[in-house]
């Protein structure tokens, strides 16, 4: 990978506020439900998240399944990083809950898990040649996925350093 100073793959280490979803009950319901049904709900849930992600200006690192990992603050610079993150991933709670309610029509129990956390991350592009990704490597991301497995059903998860960056947009406890 070639690029000048501003090439947003050649490595670099900035700070980001990083966003991790999950999706709980979903390794039951996908080993049980028929496959259109599986995929119909990802592409449900993907959709209404993939917008957020979008309207936030966040950079979604990667799917797993039915999680995801967004950051924020690379490539796109933004000043208030912190304060997009938490509120997009309120809107993504809600957002859930609101699938949530459809699917539960059609017998399913699902619902997310949310984790924020704020750090230094080391970016750049990560794979071989023919196949490359963007991504976000180090302690944040980690910890942000911890918050995130950690979370109750319908619970945010932040970090310490969020919790202080976004004073009074969080009503903690």
């Amino acid at each position: 990978v070639r690029g000048g100073a501003d090439d947003p793959l050649v490595s670099h280490r900035r700070e980001v506020t990083v966003v991790f979803i999950d999706l709980r009950g979903f390794t039951a319901f996908a080993e049980t439900a028929e496959p259109e049904e599986v995929m119909g709900v990802l592409r449900e849930y993907h959709a209404r998240m993939g917008a957020l992600v979008l309207a936030s200006e966040g950079t979604l690192e990667r799917f797993t399944g039915d999680g995801m990992m967004i950051f924020f603050n690379d490539p796109v610079i933004v000043p208030d990083a912190v304060e997009r993150a938490v509120r997009m991933t309120v809107a993504m709670r809600d957002g859930v809950d609101e699938l949530a309610a459809r699917w539960r029509k059609r017998g399913h129990e699902l619902h997310a898990g949310l984790g924020i956390a704020q750090g230094y991350a080391t970016i750049g592009a990560i794979g071989f040649e023919g196949r490359l990704d963007y991504g976000a490597i180090g302690t944040v991301t980690n910890l942000a996925f911890r918050l995130c497995a950690e979370a109750a059903t319908g619970q945010i998860l932040i970090s310490q350093g969020v919790y202080a960056a976004a004073g009074a947009l969080i009503d903690a406890e």
